[in-house]
């Protein structure tokens, strides 16, 4: 298990975009790999390159037992929208409200180089939508909604 320091804010790879993937080589993989046992190690919910210092166009997302990898990816559609709470593993210690799409549809290539599709909703899009902004050199914290005190965000319903 290969641990990877998180960047955190006021690091200038954080204000970076991302470049493209070109070719899936070992490295990557190792550093998907990485990705995905630094994210688990700070009980995180999803990690982007550039978090790690690595400026390419990749992010990885562990929920409900799955675990998803998105290199180059591309948000087809979006749909409706809610809002919810967000953290950050680059913005230790904060959290926010911030309005994100219920669906979105994203094409990327997996860590074999297979092109894919995956329709999500409500978290899953909400995790997408986040570790994306990532790759545009965007943060949770440039999205803050301006909520009442006792905000109460909606319950998930399957």
């Amino acid at each position: 298990m290969a641990l990877r320091t998180i960047r955190t804010v006021g690091d200038d790879v954080l204000r970076k975009t991302a470049k493209p993937v070109a070719e899936i080589t070992p490295r990557i993989k190792t550093l998907i790999k990485d990705m995905f046992d630094t994210m688990v190690h700070e009980d995180g919910v999803g990690l982007a390159a550039p978090q790690v210092g690595i400026l390419k166009r990749i992010f990885v997302i562990g929920l409900e037992e799955k675990r998803y990898v998105f290199i180059n990816p591309e948000i087809l559609q979006m749909e409706g929208e809610y809002l919810d709470y967000e953290g950050c593993l680059s913005v230790p210690g904060e959290s926010g409200v911030v309005k994100r799409p219920r669906f979105v549809k994203v094409k990327a290539l997996n860590e074999d180089g297979e092109e894919f599709t995956l329709e999500a909703s409500m978290l899953l899009a909400r995790a997408i939508c986040h570790e994306n902004d990532h790759l545009n050199g965007s943060l949770f914290t440039d999205k803050l909604e301006d909520v009442p005190e006792d905000f109460e965000p909606e319950e998930e319903t399957v």
